[in-house]
């Protein structure tokens, strides 16, 4: 059997009930990537959350995390296995109409057909084979090991949250949003849960918003079981924040928000283990 394409950080059960998911931050190119590529490397780095992993790791105490370490122009974990293009992809199905597929329509499926607008990633078609392949050895590992782990957080604690973490280029505007935390609608998360972070981000002095323009993908939809006490929130984090100013390498920002970071994750643990608060009831 091949080994994780991810690194688990931290332990199982976990020491703490926030559970920590970086998925696109990975910078692993394979072979057979770059043998398929229509671009180099460079161009795909648009696909990345920059250093999103080392903003996480800064950030840590003692929180369980997963990491992806291959890069998303291989696979993407934030799309569910059927969400597959059938421009680029033998195995996918049609579009489905509506508004649903609209990244897919976009060329960013489970296999992204481009990293950046007008920059097409693959110079022949990817077989079935090969998708499911990627399926099976990196898709499926990395969600099996955010289902484990936020499980026995939950069996421990009595209570979850699975902070997905990414980031996102600037937001047009100069009073746009720093951070934006995707919830899904009030689908993934108890309220108050949310809340709390965004009273941490306001008291930090940056503006947050919620779910606009970023909701939360398909490891909010398959993890975030609120109702069962399971919780799931995706944070992006505006990349002048901690990167430099080619948004390529860690910035001096980076301790800072680091810092921001580890705040959030007290919180969300200070009010998972609140027994008043009744989280699973919202």
């Amino acid at each position: 059997m091949a080994a994780p394409s991810f690194d688990r950080i931290g332990t199982i059960p976990p020491s703490s009930p926030v559970v920590v998911s970086v998925p696109h931050a990975g910078r692993d190119y394979p072979l057979q990537l770059r043998a398929a590529a229509a671009v180099p490397v460079a161009s795909m780095l648009a696909l990345e959350d920059r250093h999103a992993d080392t903003l996480a790791l800064a950030a840590r105490s003692d929180e369980t995390m997963i990491l992806q370490r291959r890069a998303r122009a291989w696979i993407d974990l934030n799309r569910a296995e059927d969400e597959r293009d059938p421009l680029i992809d033998d195995g996918a199905k049609p579009i489905p109409a509506g508004a649903a597929a609209t990244k897919l329509r976009s060329g960013l499926g489970l296999i992204p057909r481009r990293a950046a607008p007008g920059v097409t990633l693959w110079r022949r078609r990817l077989g079935d084979d090969e998708v499911r392949q990627r399926i099976a050895e990196d898709h499926r590992p990395y969600h099996a090991a955010l289902g484990e782990a936020l499980t026995a957080a939950h069996d421990r604690f009595g209570a979850a949250l699975l902070i997905d973490l990414h980031s996102m280029p600037p937001l047009p505007g100069p009073l746009s949003a720093r951070i934006v935390l995707g919830d899904q609608f009030g689908r993934s998360a108890g309220a108050r849960l949310v809340h709390r972070l965004e009273g941490e981000i306001a008291a930090a002095g940056l503006t947050a918003a919620l779910n606009t323009p970023y909701p939360g993908g398909h490891i909010l939809s398959r993890h975030g079981r609120p109702h069962d006490g399971v919780h799931a929130i995706q944070i992006e984090i505006d990349r002048r924040l901690y990167l430099d100013a080619g948004f390529n390498a860690p910035g001096k920002g980076l301790a800072a928000t680091a810092a921001l970071l580890r705040r959030l994750f007290d919180a969300a643990a200070d009010e998972l283990l609140g027994g008043e608060l009744a989280l699973a009831a919202e």
